[in-house]
C-alpha cells in the first residue's frame, strides 16, 4: 500500500477531487514538488513562486487569484533559522547566545506575513520536516534550547498556532507524513545542512565525474557509489503523499463526500465474537485486545468530531443492554454513548432507513460498520449511495479516523453540540407523533435570527461555509461557494444573510444562509435539521420585505436548480407566493403577497 493511501485512506471517496489550478509558494523544496506533481497530474496546473526569506509576491488581480483553487506555502526552514546555524559553534560559547526560537518566531511571523499576501484563498502551509539524528551539543543538552531538533519541533507547534488564527489558512503537517513514511528515504541532512530541509537524488554521485564523465573521478583514487545504492531513495513517494495530503486537506475543507452519520453492527464488529454464545461468567475467549479496543476509542473520537454514531444490529436490545459491559471491558463505550440505536429482529436495511429519516438524512451521508458481506451487500442495494466497510477489522478504525470525509476543517459551535440537538430532536419528534402538525408547529415556540454577514472575517462565517460546502437537501442550486467568491459577492454589492432557530426544545445555532444580488435571492441553503418547521417561509417574508423597501415594487426574483438531491426545497417559493418564471427562476410582483407562518417568531436581526 502507498503512503499516500495508507495516510489518507480513499475508501469512502465517491466524488473526484476537483483540484484544476493550484499556486504553490515556497523553496527549492516546493520546485521539486512541482517539478513530480505536474508529471503525476498532468490535467492540473500548478503556478511556483520561488520564495526566500520575506520577498514580496509578484503583483496579481482579484480575477488572477479567483482562478486557483488553493495555494500551498512552503516556508524554509534555513531562511527561518538562518545560516548562523550553520558556524552554530561560534554561538554556543558566546556569552549572549542566540535564542533560536525568537529568531526563529521572528522569521515566521515575517515571512507568513508575505506569503500570505494572496489571501482570501484557501491556503495550506507545510511545516518543517523535523531534522533526523541528534543535533544537541551532548545527551545532556537533548530537548534544549541549543538542541535544533528540539527548536524545529517547537517552531513547528509556533506555526501551527499562527495558521490557526488565519480563518482560511490550515496546517500541511509534513513533518507528520515524514515520521511515517520514514525520513531517511527522502531527508538531504545525511549529506548537507540542517537547515536545508530538502531531499537528495539517488543519482547525485554524478556530480564527482567531470566531463568527460570519467570514472572513478579525476584525484579520486576510487570510485565514488551512486548514492541510490549507498541509501536507499523513495522520493517520488514521498512527494505523492505530500500532494495526496493537500487533496485530502482540500476534501475536508470543502466537505466533499463528508459522512455525518457511523452506524456499527456489534457482534464482530464491536466485538470479536457473538454476544450470546461467546460472552459469560466462563468465557475465555474472545478477549479485547487489539482492533476492538481501537473501535471504542474512535467512537468517541468521531462524536468529538461532531459525527453522530448510532447502532443497528439484529439483537435482542434487552439482552445487549444487560450484557453489555460482559462484551466491552473495559468499560470504554456504553450504549447510551450511540444515538437511538435500532437493536431489534427487523430488516437492516429498514431500521438504517428510519434511523436516516428521524436525522433527515440522505444514504449518502451514511458510514455501514458491518462484519457481514451479505448484510453490507443487501444495505446498499436497499440504501443507494451509501457507503459500507468492515470486511477487514485491522482496517476500519484508520478509515474511520483518518479518512478525508469522515474530518472537518474547523469545529463550530453547531458541529460541536450535534449529538445533543439531535437527542432533543428525537424527543421533538415522539412528541409530534401524537398531535396534528398546525398543533405541532404552534407548541415549538420557534424563534428566528437573522444576521447579516458583511466579510469572510465575520464570527459566522465558518459555520455559514461549512454550512454551504455540505448541505444537499436544502440548496436551491446545489453550488459550493470558494472563499474568494464571497470576497467577490460582498465586493460587488451582493449580501449574505445567516439565521439561526432555536425552539423550546433545541437551540439549532445557525442552520442557514442566504445569497442576494439586487433584487434577487440567488441561493437558499438550510440545514436539514429544521426542516418541516416552515422556518425558510419566515426567511423568505422577512428577505423579501427587505428588498421592497431597496428596490421599490421591483419584481423578486429566486432561483432554484434541480439536483440530485434537493427535492425538499425545490417549492420552497411557490409555498411563499412566487411563481415559477422559467424553468429554473420564479418571481414575486411588487404587489404579491408572502406567506407568513405564525408559529415562528422573529426575535432579531443584526
Amino acid at each position: 500500500m502507498k503512503v499516500a493511501d495508507f495516510l489518507f485512506p480513499r475508501d469512502l471517496e465517491v466524488t473526484p477531487t476537483a483540484i484544476r489550478k493550484v499556486l504553490i509558494v515556497g523553496s527549492c523544496l516546493s520546485e521539486a514538488y512541482v517539478a513530480s506533481w505536474r508529471q503525476a497530474n498532468p490535467q492540473v496546473t500548478y503556478d511556483h513562486v520561488l520564495f526566500n526569506n520575506a520577498a514580496e509576491l509578484p503583483v496579481r488581480t482579484a480575477e488572477e487569484i479567483a482562478q486557483y483553487d488553493l495555494q500551498y506555502i512552503q516556508l524554509p526552514l534555513r531562511s527561518v533559522l538562518t545560516d548562523a546555524a550553520i558556524r552554530i559553534n561560534d554561538k554556543t560559547g558566546a556569552d549572549e547566545q542566540i535564542d533560536w526560537m525568537e529568531l526563529g518566531r521572528r522569521n515566521i511571523d515575517r515571512m507568513l506575513e508575505a506569503a500570505l499576501a494572496y489571501q482570501p484563498m484557501l491556503t495550506l502551509v507545510a511545516n518543517f520536516v523535523v531534522p533526523q539524528g541528534r543535533i544537541a551539543p551532548s545527551l545532556k543538552d537533548q530537548d534544549s534550547d541549543q538542541d535544533l531538533t528540539a527548536v524545529t519541533r517547537n517552531l513547528n507547534s509556533y506555526l501551527a498556532n499562527e495558521i490557526s488564527k488565519r480563518p482560511h489558512a490550515y496546517l500541511a503537517d509534513v513533518d507528520m507524513i515524514a515520521n511515517s513514511f520514514g525520513k531517511r528515504f527522502f531527508l538531504d541532512d545525511i549529506i548537507y545542512f540542517y537547515t536545508h530541509g530538502g531531499v537528495f537524488y539517488p543519482d547525485w554521485a554524478h556530480h564527482e565525474r567531470f566531463p568527460p564523465w570519467t570514472s572513478p573521478a579525476p584525484g579520486r583514487l576510487e570510485e565514488v557509489r551512486d548514492l541510490g545504492l549507498t541509501y536507499e531513495n523513495n522520493i517520488g513517494k514521498f512527494f505523492d503523499a505530500v500532494h495526496r495530503q493537500m487533496e485530502a486537506t482540500y476534501r475536508i475543507v470543502k466537505q466533499v463526500d463528508a459522512v455525518k452519520v457511523v452506524i456499527f453492527d456489534l457482534d464482530n464488529t464491536m466485538w470479536r465474537g457473538q454476544l450470546v454464545e461467546h460472552y459469560g461468567a466462563e468465557a475465555q475467549w474472545p478477549y479485547s485486545h487489539g482492533w476492538p479496543l481501537g473501535i471504542w476509542e474512535a467512537v468517541h473520537h468521531l462524536r468529538r468530531r461532531g459525527i453522530i454514531v448510532t447502532i443497528a444490529s439484529k439483537n435482542d436490545e434487552s439482552t445487549v443492554v444487560a450484557k453489555w459491559h460482559d462484551a466491552v471491558d473495559p468499560p470504554f463505550v456504553r450504549y447510551d454513548d450511540f444515538l437511538a440505536p435500532q437493536v431489534n429482529w427487523n430488516s437492516k436495511a429498514d431500521n438504517i432507513k428510519t434511523l436516516l429519516d428521524n436525522m433527515s438524512l440522505t444514504p449518502m451521508s451514511a458510514l455501514l460498520v458491518d462484519d457481514s458481506p451479505v448484510e453490507r451487500e443487501s444495505v446498499r442495494a436497499m440504501l443507494p449511495g451509501i457507503r459500507v466497510i468492515g470486511s477487514d477489522p485491522f482496517v476500519v478504525r484508520r478509515i474511520l479516523l483518518w479518512a478525508p470525509e469522515m474530518q472537518i476543517a474547523a469545529r463550530s459551535k453547531e458541529s460541536a453540540r450535534r449529538e445533543d440537538m439531535l437527542k432533543q430532536q428525537f424527543k421533538r419528534e415522539h412528541e409530534r407523533s401524537a398531535m396534528s402538525r398546525a398543533e405541532f408547529l404552534m407548541t415549538l415556540e420557534s424563534k428566528l435570527t437573522i444576521t447579516e454577514l458583511r466579510s469572510t472575517e465575520d464570527h459566522s462565517f465558518m459555520r455559514a461555509f461549512e454550512l454551504v460546502n455540505k448541505t444537499n437537501q436544502f440548496n436551491t442550486t446545489g453550488e459550493r461557494w470558494a472563499l474568494d467568491r464571497y470576497a467577490n459577492h460582498l465586493a460587488q454589492g451582493g449580501r449574505i444573510f445567516a439565521f439561526s432557530v432555536k425552539d423550546r426544545f433545541v437551540d439549532y445555532g445557525t442552520v442557514g444562509v442566504v445569497f442576494a444580488l439586487g433584487s434577487q435571492i440567488l441561493q437558499f441553503v438550510m440545514s436539514c435539521r429544521v426542516l418541516g418547521m416552515d422556518i425558510e417561509l419566515a426567511v423568505i417574508k422577512w428577505i423579501v420585505e427587505l428588498l421592497r423597501k431597496e428596490f421599490r415594487q421591483e419584481l423578486i426574483q429566486a432561483s432554484v436548480r434541480q439536483t440530485e438531491s434537493n427535492t425538499p426545497c425545490r417549492d420552497c417559493f411557490t409555498r411563499a407566493g412566487f411563481r415559477q418564471a422559467a424553468v429554473d427562476r420564479f418571481a414575486l410582483a411588487g404587489t404579491d403577497a408572502v406567506a407568513s407562518p405564525a408559529h415562528v417568531e422573529l426575535v432579531d436581526v443584526r
